[in-house]
């Protein structure tokens, strides 16, 4: 059915095919048929950053980014999922068109610049709503606010989220906001993260909870510089990290026919984000060895691929512009590659693992 629904959605303009999907979706789970497209696979959950996940295929931020859709997101089977990147102010974003699509890469390319209708209007939706899966909120600052004062903006939004979400999305790594990646420089973030772990401790208490926080990085980081974004986390007690983002260097987009869409500026995701983004999870997972949970998102548009981000070290995945090109059977396909990765590598009941 998604071969006919993805001919008919790819007429159409990437931005106005992405909302036309998510009204189709929400349409679907209103007449209660939704559920239809839910995999039927054993549950098979997993224990990190202090919360049980039912399954370990998660959706990645940017494809609900005001949580107008989470009901019926749910009904596709994800083992959590995660909304926004939302900002303090509402913001429209930059100019269209500001989607493209790379078919032949399957990949696509946005520059989409945090559009979002606030973090008053999310928060709004997400009461409204019943999320029967962890629900992270991804935040981010304001187009408009310099970097001095990042983290005034993210403060503002953690205040606004934490009584709400599941966990939290510290979002510095877009390549659609002028300067944010210049908040992964080690001085800029260590600051960053000072103020988002303070007022986190303020939260908590006033909130009687503790909710987790990752950060998610960019692809385009050195190894070194990688290893240093994880060392500033360790350091401030942060919970997880998201690797990756999307990516500005075009490596895996050859085809003469896609070298001028190509040469669009934005973020690329999709199949040539996937060697990229699996090696930065490898140098995460084999400098923090265990101390930081990771979760895994690129270039993600089959089982195997699923699989592979484990064994390069990651606990949980997201899938995103896979789900644009593979629709909801991909969830599925994941989810049974996982569970029976998982279920070969797992330790024998009774048995302790190897020191």
């Amino acid at each position: 059915m998604y071969h006919l629904a993805r001919a008919l959605l790819f007429h159409l303009e990437p931005e106005t095919a992405h909302v036309a999907a998510l009204r189709l979706l929400a349409g679907a789970h209103a007449l209660g048929v939704a559920q239809a497209l839910r995999p039927n696979v054993p549950p098979d959950p997993v224990e990190a950053i202090g919360l049980t996940f039912p399954n370990p295929v998660g959706l990645a931020a940017g494809l609900d980014k005001n949580a107008a859709f989470v009901e019926p997101l749910t009904d596709l089977g994800f083992g959590f999922l995660e909304v926004g990147t939302v900002t303090p102010r509402p913001q429209p974003g930059n100019p269209r068109p500001r989607m493209f699509r790379l078919q032949q890469s399957d990949a696509l390319i946005n520059r989409l610049g945090f559009n979002n209708e606030g973090v008053g209007a999310l928060v709004a939706r997400v009461c409204a709503v019943r999320c029967a899966v962890p629900l992270g909120i991804n935040i981010g600052r304001n187009a408009d606010t310099p970097n001095e004062r990042a983290g005034e903006d993210y403060a503002r939004a953690l205040a606004a989220v934490y009584p709400h979400a599941s966990y939290v999305t510290i979002n510095v790594s877009s390549p659609n906001t002028r300067d944010l990646r210049a908040l992964q420089g080690a001085g800029e973030l260590d600051a960053l993260l000072s103020q988002v772990v303070q007022q986190r401790a303020r939260l908590s208490e006033l909130h009687a909870r503790h909710v987790p926080i990752a950060v998610k990085v960019s692809p385009d980081l050195s190894d070194d510089d990688l290893r240093r974004a994880a060392d500033a986390l360790l350091a401030h007690g942060l919970d997880a990290v998201i690797a990756t983002n999307t990516t500005v260097a075009r490596e895996g987009v050859g085809t003469a026919r896609e070298a001028s869409v190509a040469s669009e500026a934005g973020g690329l995701s999709g199949r040539p984000l996937f060697l990229r983004s699996t090696a930065a999870v490898r140098t995460l997972a084999e400098h923090v060895r265990g101390a930081l949970p990771i979760i895994g998102v690129g270039g993600i548009l089959s089982g195997a691929d699923a699989v592979e981000k484990l064994r390069a070290g990651a606990t949980l995945v997201q899938l995103y512009t896979g789900l644009v090109y593979r629709g909801p059977a991909l969830i599925e396909e994941c989810r049974r590659a996982i569970a029976e990765y998982r279920q070969a590598h797992q330790p024998p009941r009774g048995s302790s693992a190897p020191e």
